[in-house]
């Protein structure tokens, strides 16, 4: 069990808790959320991140990955203080204030 911000993220059984609700996360949501925070307040490489999960950087994968986050920051939003910027062209940093 990792703290971020006010949340328990528990990568082993793949979910995110504010105390009251928990969510259930995929598998990809959980390989990249894990990965961004490796490199928490640092720049992970978009092609590192679709390397690792997808296995490839082709255009299907890469959408793929921007669905992913997407999902990730409203999960997320149950804690105002974290944000997942992106960078355009080299990819997303999570941040926690």
């Amino acid at each position: 069990m990792v703290r971020i911000g006010k949340l328990k993220y528990n990568s082993i059984n793949m979910s995110i808790s504010d105390g009251q609700n928990e969510v259930r996360l995929t598998k990809k949501e959980n390989e990249l959320l894990k990965m961004l925070l490796l490199n928490k307040n640092k720049i992970l490489k978009r092609e590192d991140a679709l390397m690792s999960i997808w296995g490839s950087t082709d255009h299907y994968s890469s959408r793929s990955m921007d669905v992913y986050i997407t999902k990730l920051r409203k999960i997320l939003k149950m804690d105002s203080s974290i944000s997942i910027t992106n960078y355009h062209g080299t990819g997303f940093k999570i941040e926690i204030n």
